[in-house]
């Protein structure tokens, strides 16, 4: 068995410069690989994998012939495990197992967390835990690189195996669903056909592991994750530029202080603003303003903090999810037997995906209010809606409403899942987690703070300016970037189309630290 995009190094990378590929099946993903792999980069099955899949099909194939009951392979699924399959119903229940989950409804998921899914599927299937043949994670693996993405709609998961929402991916990777095409979906099959790859041809067992498991769910988790981590970051970058612009104290980030009570994710935090603030006049005895700033300002690392220690939180329940099977039955290659078990269900998951949507919540609603405090002349001392036109023109001063917009959006998507004894499967299926809930708010939720940050830099860079007084060096370079997209406001004009510039440039990673320079 060869695999010619195998990668012999140790590194989930190819040192193919032609074809870097990020390799499946061997090496630990992160989120950051799967949203690479999300936007296009392509994927590469390790040898180890593969052998791996083999031997674990090897053990799955000794079992059935011996006609042991393994669930969802020689039985019935849900309420139907009772009943046992004939060699001849065996053959013909992979494919119906998955036309009958397909049931998936609503708006299409984007085509990039479709994209992570199946990577993770690939990777996770490369265990050999599921029993499957090396040729699923190879066929898998084609379908990436051809850009080959099943259309898979967003409402289906209950949080306890992405039961639909795989038995949309597996339609496509049979060639019987929609596939995602330049010009909207088009018949799988079709899609197949122009890209000379052959639809998959299912067997015993296959339509199982393509249907059940958490793939999907752990996808949406794990890229929502990689967002967020770098919209904090550039958070950091405008609340730094907020303490400029106010001219506040900086005494609530002295280490000596925050040492004196060492909460999660502070220290990231602090660093993360010293980071910025390196270099400015605000360190300088008498530079600030007032003696105590509005906690707004004052509570910046507090409420960053809790952000960061949610997403190292989060960061612990989603590598499992994406490295490891979710699959029942599973194969225990070791010990040569197949067994049922319970690895796809994520409630560690779901509470950490709703911990760190809250957190997004606390944050959002101080950066709307420190935005608030730059725009009000009584707390700034600076003209009100930082703008010299008087009477004559509002300023930034409108943007508050566009402000407590987002917040209140948020602050509505960071609300509570649901979680109740599911009569699902006549009652079998009885424990849910509805976690799919949350990560797809987390990442709508993302979206929505790359406005806030970016109208949080867009005011305090103009109270800088106003202020006429150097900023720290790389503060200054974070303005160069701001007036790269956004002018001084002077006159009344529409800024719309400049927030959502500059937003776009957040959410591609323009405002966040080196990575030799990450906390």
């Amino acid at each position: 068995m060869t695999d010619s995009h195998a990668n012999p190094t140790p590194s989930p990378v190819s040192e193919n410069a032609m074809c870097p590929a990020i390799v499946l099946g061997d090496y630990d993903l992160s989120p950051l690989h799967l949203e690479q792999i999300g936007a296009g980069h392509p994927v590469a099955a390790a040898e180890s994998g593969l052998a791996r899949m083999q031997a674990g099909a090897a053990i799955l194939d000794r079992e059935v012939a011996a006609d042991r009951p393994i669930y969802g392979v020689t039985t019935g699924l849900g309420p139907q495990v009772v009943d046992r399959l004939d060699q001849t119903a065996r053959q013909a229940f992979s494919a119906a197992t998955i036309r009958g989950r397909a049931h998936a409804v609503g708006a299409p998921l984007d085509v990039d967390v479709v994209r992570a899914a199946m990577a993770v599927r690939a990777h996770t299937l490369m265990s050999g835990a599921t029993g499957t043949r090396p040729g699923l994670a190879r066929h898998i693996v084609a379908c990436l690189n051809a850009g080959l993405t099943p259309l898979v709609r967003e409402s289906a998961s209950i949080g306890a195996a992405d039961l639909l929402w795989g038995g949309m991916i597996g339609l496509g990777l049979i060639g019987e669903g929609e596939v995602h095409g330049p010009d909207g979906p088009r018949p799988a099959g079709d899609a197949f056909a122009e890209a000379g790859i052959e639809p998959w041809a299912l067997a015993p067992r296959e339509g199982l592991a393509l249907a059940s498991h958490s793939a999907t769910m752990a996808a949406l988790a794990a890229v929502g994750f990689a967002r967020l981590d770098a919209a904090l970051q550039a958070a950091q970058a405008a609340a730094a530029l907020s303490l400029e612009g106010f001219r506040a104290n900086l005494s609530p980030i002295d280490a000596d202080i925050l040492a004196l009570s060492p909460k999660p994710g502070q220290a990231r935090a602090a660093a993360g603003l010293h980071f910025w603030l390196e270099g400015s006049g605000l360190h300088q005895p008498g530079a600030a303003r007032r003696l105590q700033d509005p906690l707004s300002l004052r509570n910046i690392v507090q409420v960053q903090g809790a952000g960061f220690a949610t997403l190292e939180f989060l960061e612990a329940a989603v590598l499992p999810e994406i490295n490891h099977p979710t699959d029942n039955p599973v194969v225990l290659i070791e010990r040569g037997d197949v067994l049922s078990g319970g690895s796809y269900l994520s409630p560690q998951l779901a509470i950490a995906l709703q911990a760190t949507n809250d957190a997004t919540r606390h944050l959002a609603a101080q950066m709307s209010a420190r935005i608030a405090k730059l725009l009000a002349n009584r707390f700034s001392d600076l003209p009100p809606g930082l703008t010299h036109q008087g009477a004559g023109g509002a300023g930034y001063g409108a943007m508050m409403k566009v402000v407590e917009t987002l917040y209140a959006e948020i602050a509505h998507l960071a609300q509570q899942a649901p979680v109740y004894p599911s009569p699902s499967a006549d009652g079998l299926e009885d424990t849910i987690t509805h976690g799919a809930i949350p990560a797809k708010a987390l990442i709508a939720i993302t979206a929505k703070l790359h406005y806030l940050i970016a109208i949080e830099m867009m005011i305090a860079t103009q109270a800088v300016e106003l202020r006429e007084v150097a900023p720290a060096p790389r503060l200054g370079e974070i303005m160069r970037k701001v007036r790269d997209t956004a002018p001084p406001l002077s006159v009344e004009r529409s800024l719309s189309a400049e927030v959502e510039a500059l937003a776009a440039r957040i959410g591609a990673r323009d405002f966040t630290r080196p990575a030799g320079d990450q906390a």
